[in-house]
């Protein structure tokens, strides 16, 4: 294939590939070459082409040239050695200097303070789980999902992703029993803030906009979170558009699908560390269908007990910081 045409079908370089690949061939080679064994590279490229159409298996089947069940064996055997790498390229930055870059990336974009991530939840489509407990994955919307929480930095890249809640679970309720919480609860990242919308419940460390602004001060501070936190939002449309299997929906098992979820934030990282370019669209209908499944409406939002320090965090920034 050309350049141009390997993008289109796998939705990363042939560079990137050829990059990643040693990293995984040790979990993807095969002990022996008997019965045709599959090499780790076409492992990998029939794996990306799931990721990127999010097709039937007995489609990829007749792609790969193979039976349906050794294409089913194959995305969940890649899948899992992907996310092996979770710890190489998805952490919260470690050291005070990592910190410090984030900030001043964030600082750049609207002039707000101390930003480490800007959090969000989106809902990834599934098929029914069936089952007595197959209607907690019903989302709000109507349709089956796992309702994802991700926190990015500046450079639209993933810094933390849970994947593992039904689609009817609240964004808040993710956030109140994920690990991230009880990190910054324990100050384990000090003088570090996240921006989040309405949805979640105002902490020191993790600051909402204003639901109604009286003064000059307070719209710039709404001003400034809004355009500081939208790279949440873009950073799930890049990564959605990358790999359409995630606006398409996923129709493979749950846990599976938790691993593709978590598999392909570790490849948008890769790609954005890369320097990558978002892959050029097939079609234009294709296009149009995917904007129409990432209109999500807004969070309204939920009563919930007053948190003072979180209040007096923002109060101190909107009169100290923000009312020049």
């Amino acid at each position: 294939m050309s350049d141009l045409c390997f993008f289109q079908h796998f939705r990363l370089t042939k560079e990137t590939v050829l990059a990643l690949l040693p990293a995984l061939e040790p979990r993807l080679e095969y002990v022996h070459d008997l019965n045709n064994s599959v090499s780790p590279i076409n492992q990998l490229l029939l794996c990306l082409r799931y990721y990127a159409t999010g097709c039937h298996q007995l489609s990829l089947a007749y792609f790969g040239g193979m039976h349906k069940s050794t294409v089913n064996r194959i995305v969940k055997r890649v899948t899992e050695a992907i996310c092996h790498l979770r710890q190489d390229y998805i952490n919260f930055p470690r050291t005070p200097e990592e910190r410090v870059a984030i900030q001043y990336n964030f600082f750049e974009i609207a002039g707000f303070p101390r930003v480490t991530g800007a959090i969000d939840c989106t809902h990834i489509r599934i098929q029914s789980p069936g089952g007595e407990d197959g209607e907690i994955f019903r989302n709000r919307k109507g349709h089956f999902s796992l309702n994802v929480q991700a926190v990015v930095d500046a450079s639209y890249k993933f810094l933390n992703i849970v994947a593992r809640w039904p689609g009817s679970t609240h964004d808040a309720t993710i956030f109140r029993n994920c690990m991230l919480r009880a990190q910054f609860e324990r100050n384990d990242f000090a003088d570090c803030v996240m921006l989040g919308d309405s949805g979640y419940a105002i902490k020191p460390y993790l600051l909402t906009p204003l639901l109604e602004t009286r003064t000059r001060a307070e719209q710039r501070y709404n001003e400034s979170h809004i355009r500081t936190r939208v790279i949440v939002e873009n950073t799930f449309g890049i990564w959605k558009r990358r790999f359409p299997i995630l606006a398409y929906g996923c129709r493979t098992k749950v846990p599976l699908t938790m691993n593709i979820i978590v598999a392909t934030a570790i490849l948008h990282n890769i790609a954005r560390n890369s320097g990558e370019d978002l892959p050029p669209n097939a079609n234009e209908h294709n296009e149009q269908r995917f904007l129409k499944l990432l209109n999500r409406a807004n969070i309204p939002a939920v009563v919930r007990p007053q948190n003072n320090a979180g209040f007096g965090v923002r109060n101190h920034l909107i009169n100290n910081y923000f009312n020049v």
